[in-house]
């Protein structure tokens, strides 16, 4: 891994994802971040005008460099958004913003650089296993429901914390008790299949709910993600609550998967947008129980640790980490760093 160039300061970072986009500024390797109001990508033509609308108009100094993550793959000179209308093409951001350098990191890798910075107030715990004194480098895992589904790794190795995007939320998922067989049939399979993003996410909230209300053969009046979890929050409606419960059994189930893959001593970590919103249920038993339910490995997901990411602007962390200090982290940037004139970075 080639050592890593600089980027120069004041640095563009952003959180873009599916729905909204969040923007700051970096001034310097010791400043505070100079956030930036949140957009909606759906209030936008592409990334290019929210800059010029939000960020040139709104900072009080215009950016040298730009680390961005994005909610999808990164694998060519064009990244489309896996759940919106978006393209960034990082060489158009150098030409129209007179960039020295532009980074793109997945938004979960970029969660993931967060997680050995967040304090204990950042995190609200599941259950009550913590990371052991023993365990400061453990690997850890990002895992959020929002919407989409989002999943990065942070391995520690050869003295620097390497992070592992992925696309984890488009695993199969497949039914485990007698309740998810009788769901299953009456799933939206939007891709053919039924995927972890299937169930949990914005969208698999809503799903969960019409199977369940189906099943039962209950009306099911709600349309919308959000006010299917205020009513399961609420108990006023009883598909709605019984889809926030299986909601968190399947994330607890995913999480525990990931723990597994990853050997995630060091923790599982949520964040996305829904779960600070359904935390009591999370918290309730569900999730933890469906977490540790991994024979013959029960004993060893016991002592793992989960918790809710609660910071408000948890990837902002990990960005702002990596772009004062880059030798922290084992990021690799071919293919993903663009300088002017043409030169690849990395």
């Amino acid at each position: 891994m080639k050592p890593h160039h600089a980027v120069p300061f004041p640095v563009l970072i952003g959180d873009l994802g599916g729905t909204n986009a969040r923007f700051a500024l970096v001034h310097d390797a010791a400043s505070e971040i100079e956030a930036l109001p949140i957009v909606h990508t759906a209030d936008f033509a592409d990334i290019e005008e929210a800059i010029e609308r939000v960020v040139l108009a709104g900072a009080s100094r215009p950016p040298r460099s730009a680390v961005l993550a994005i909610a999808g793959p990164i694998r060519s000179e064009r990244i489309t958004f896996t759940n919106a209308r978006w393209v960034v093409e990082p060489r158009r951001l150098i030409t129209r913003f007179g960039l020295e350098d532009v980074v793109l990191l997945n938004d979960f890798e970029a969660l993931s650089l967060a997680l050995p910075e967040l304090a204990a107030a950042d995190l609200l715990p599941i259950g009550g296993a913590t990371a052991a004194a023993d365990e400061p480098l453990g690997t850890r895992v990002a895992l959020g429901p929002g919407t989409g589904l989002g999943a990065a790794a942070l391995v520690h190795a050869r003295g620097t914390w390497i992070p592992i995007a992925s696309e984890a939320g488009h695993v199969d998922f497949g039914p485990v008790d007698a309740r998810d067989l009788a769901l299953w049939p009456h799933l939206e399979r939007p891709h053919g299949r039924v995927s972890a993003e299937t169930l949990i996410c914005g969208h698999g909230l809503l799903n969960l709910y019409r199977a369940i209300a189906a099943a039962d053969g209950r009306p099911a009046p709600l349309d919308d993600p959000a006010a299917v979890s205020h009513e399961g929050m609420a108990g006023s409606d009883p598909a709605a609550v019984e889809a926030v419960e299986r909601f968190a059994i399947y994330l607890g189930r995913l999480a525990g998967d990931l723990a597994l893959t990853f050997l995630a001593r060091g923790g599982v970590f949520i964040g996305g947008g829904i779960a600070p919103k359904i935390a009591p249920v999370l918290r309730a038993g569900g999730f933890r129980a469906a977490f540790e339910a991994k024979e013959p490995h029960r004993a060893l997901l016991a002592a793992i640790p989960t918790a809710i990411i609660v910071h408000p602007r948890p990837a902002f962390v990990g960005l702002t980490a990596f772009a004062r200090a880059q030798e922290r982290f084992g990021v690799e940037l071919a293919g993903r760093h663009w300088r002017p004139d043409g030169r690849q970075g990395g």
